[in-house]
């Protein structure tokens, strides 16, 4: 099968595409014809070298959608079974940008039935993200959220999933976003942050210190990249999410957007062997939506 690889660290051009063995699956594994695959900026941090990994070969990809192949002892899932999955890890041989992958049984959820593969592979990652960002959060309805980078994939989801909720969603975006951001479910849209407004920011922006400064005294901040959060002031509790595979949370997110709460967002697909140009792209930034790779 083809496998989109880094082999030695650096931009868009250490992207290449290389034959090797199709995966088999094991004990609690499913293997998934790959439909698509979205590219998220971790896999640039990863083909960047941030995560470490040095001499091995990297594959790369986060998010599939696709069909249920072959299974291992002891897997809920049957072959034919359309599904989605979190294949998580950031040093590893083989993602989710290939013809094929193998995941935990526990990481999959059957797919959404309203929208098709490309805009499913956009679910996984970003969705799981924001939905455990929120968790940590602990908000009870008509808790006042600020969502840093609400127009951005983690941060559309949040705003979404929050209001949902009942919390009162501000979302912080740049002024060209903010009928966008509203529609979503914000109901307020700020371009800065102010001091102490609200009782929760999810710096999806990962702004740091200035989306902290929102933050009432003793309320909470969490963000998306794990160990980079500020350090606690006034007493306001800090983290970040270190997102996990789960699939009957993924289960939700799925049945959310078959019922119309969750919008999926496409930037562009690319076929497999252009990896590289959706990299590049991807590095260009200004991307609204996810950029997605078809096998």
């Amino acid at each position: 099968m083809r496998a989109v690889v880094v082999n030695s660290f650096g931009g868009p051009d250490a992207v290449e595409v290389v034959e090797t063995e199709v995966p088999e699956p094991g004990a609690r594994e499913v293997r998934i014809r790959v439909s698509a695959a979205s590219l998220n900026p971790v896999d640039a941090g990863v083909r960047a070298g941030v995560f470490g990994g040095a001499g091995k070969r990297i594959g790369l990809g986060w998010d599939v959608a696709g069909t249920v192949d072959a299974v291992g002892v002891a897997s809920s899932w049957s072959v034919g079974d359309e599904v989605v999955a979190l294949d998580h890890g950031m040093v590893k041989p083989l993602g989710t940008h290939a013809e094929y992958v193998v995941v935990d049984t526990d990481a999959a959820a059957l797919a959404p039935t309203t929208v098709d593969a490309v805009r499913a592979a956009t679910l996984p990652l970003n969705a799981l993200t924001a939905s455990q960002a929120l968790d940590r959060l602990e908000l009870a309805p008509g808790d006042a959220l600020l969502v840093t980078g609400a127009a951005g994939a983690v941060g559309g989801y949040a705003v979404q999933l929050a209001a949902h909720r009942g919390i009162s969603v501000t979302g912080l975006a740049r002024e060209g976003d903010e009928a966008f951001v509203r529609s979503l479910g914000a109901g307020r849209f700020v371009g800065a942050v102010a001091d102490r407004d609200f009782d929760a920011v999810l710096d999806a922006a990962v702004l740091g210190e200035p989306a902290l400064a929102g933050v009432r005294d003793g309320g909470r901040y969490i963000g998306v990249i794990p160990q980079a959060e500020p350090a606690s002031v006034r007493g306001v509790r800090t983290g970040a999410v270190e997102v996990s595979a789960d699939g009957a949370r993924l289960a939700e997110l799925v049945r959310l957007v078959d019922e119309g709460v969750l919008e999926t967002r496409v930037a562009e697909t690319f076929a497999l062997e252009d990896a590289a140009k959706a990299h590049a792209r991807l590095d260009g930034g200004g991307v609204r939506g996810r950029l997605v790779l078809v096998p």
